[in-house]
């Protein structure tokens, strides 16, 4: 009998990554994040959900948080998520017309990109940036 264990020749490869945030209302979590393209299915015993866009999750759990630590986040811009976007206009035009609440408005990088910030209903800033389609400006 042969006890040693097969080897295999495929390397690991991360196929998710997802943020999770800690929101104080999650029906109302899932309906912003539903304006910016999200798709949830039902909530797990009404306290956990995952939303799904373009094959990348966002983790959404009722639970308390430290709004001390939000507020310096949110004053020293520190990102809580960062997303690459192709089409960062259109996207940007989405998310105004949703009503989502901007806090850097689209525009330029020093690096060549064009990026924004939005503020969700529990105080998490999320960076949105991509390359400038071309045409637009």
């Amino acid at each position: 009998m042969d006890s040693e264990m097969p080897s295999s020749t495929a390397q690991p490869r991360v196929t998710s990554f997802a943020p999770q945030f800690l929101v104080d209302d999650l029906a109302r979590s899932i309906a912003f994040y539903q304006k910016l393209g999200f798709t949830f299915s039902e909530p797990w015993d009404g306290f956990y959900a995952i939303g799904v866009l373009d094959g990348l999750e966002l983790h959404l759990k009722e639970a308390p948080k430290n709004e001390a630590d939000r507020r310096f986040r949110r004053e020293h811009e520190h990102l809580d998520a960062a997303a690459g976007v192709e089409g960062i206009e259109a996207f940007y035009d989405r998310c105004v017309a949703n009503g989502a609440a901007v806090l850097r408005p689209l525009a330029p990088t020093a690096w060549g990109t064009r990026d924004f910030y939005l503020e969700d209903p529990d105080g998490y800033i999320i960076a949105f940036g991509g390359n400038p389609t071309p045409g637009a400006m």
